[in-house]
C-alpha cells in the first residue's frame, strides 16, 4: 500500500428502518480522489457497481440500490457510537459533494456509510424500525 492508499469499509445501507446493510472492504482507496469519483452521483454507482458486481456476499438488491450519500461511521482508534447501523445523532456531517476523501477526514480503517439521501432524511424525521 503507497501512501494515499488506505483500506476502507463501506456500509451499504439498503434500508434504515430494516436495519439492512452489508459492510465492504475495499483496499488501496486513493485519498487523494474526489467524493464523486469515489461515489458518482448518477446511479448506478460505478466504483461500487464494478466492484460490489464481483462480491458474491451480496445479494441484488444491494447490486442495485442507488447509493449517492456517504457519511463517516467510525474511524478507526476511536470512540464508537454503538449503533446497528448510523448514529443520527452525531456530529460528523455528511461527506460533501466535491470533498477529496483526505479532507474529508478518512483515513485507512475508516468505516463509512453509503447510502440514498432521501431515506437517510425519511429515516431522521421519523425514526422508527421494524
Amino acid at each position: 500500500m503507497t501512501s494515499g492508499e488506505v483500506t476502507i469499509i463501506v456500509c451499504l445501507i439498503h434500508s434504515f428502518e430494516h436495519y439492512n446493510y452489508k459492510p465492504v472492504v475495499y483496499h488501496g482507496i486513493n485519498l487523494d480522489q474526489t467524493e464523486e469519483k469515489f461515489i458518482p452521483p448518477s446511479p448506478p454507482v460505478v466504483f461500487l457497481k464494478q466492484e460490489v458486481s464481483l462480491r458474491a456476499s451480496l445479494t441484488p438488491p444491494f447490486i442495485n440500490y442507488t447509493y449517492d450519500k456517504l457519511k463517516v461511521i467510525h474511524q478507526a482508534h476511536k470512540s464508537n457510537a454503538n449503533k446497528l447501523v448510523l448514529n443520527l445523532e452525531t456530529g460528523r456531517p455528511l461527506v460533501k459533494e466535491g470533498s477529496i476523501l483526505e479532507a474529508a477526514r478518512i483515513s485507512n480503517e475508516t468505516e463509512i456509510a453509503s447510502f440514498h439521501e432521501e431515506d437517510y432524511e425519511n429515516y431522521k424525521a421519523n425514526p422508527i424500525s421494524s
